[in-house]
């Protein structure tokens, strides 16, 4: 992805972002079992975030069986495509199968 290019979109007002991006995930993997955690306050001042937030996400999905991790996260990116780079800076991402949520 080039940073360089400008955003597609404009960029979301802060508190419209964690809805907007759980609408994406839950629209790519289904509803059942999408978290999505702002995390922004803990990384206040970041220079390097350009005023973009800071999201943890959990997702349950069959779409990830078979699948290594690697693979599974660049499923969420893909996702989340569309608020990049201008509404999210940092993704921490937890993909699951809806067997591993069961097996710890």
């Amino acid at each position: 992805m080039n940073h360089d290019t400008p955003p597609l979109v404009p960029p979301l007002a802060p508190a419209a972002r964690p809805a907007a991006l759980l609408s994406l995930l839950e629209a790519a993997f289904g509803t059942s079992s999408t978290t999505v955690v702002d995390d922004s306050h803990h990384h206040a001042g970041h220079a390097t975030a350009g005023g973009a937030g800071h999201f943890s996400v959990r997702v349950v999905s069959d779409r990830f069986v078979g699948l290594r991790t690697l693979a599974r996260h660049r499923l969420v990116y893909t996702a989340s495509a569309p608020l990049m780079p201008q509404d999210i800076h940092a993704l921490s991402i937890t993909a699951l199968t809806p067997a591993e949520t069961t097996t710890g």
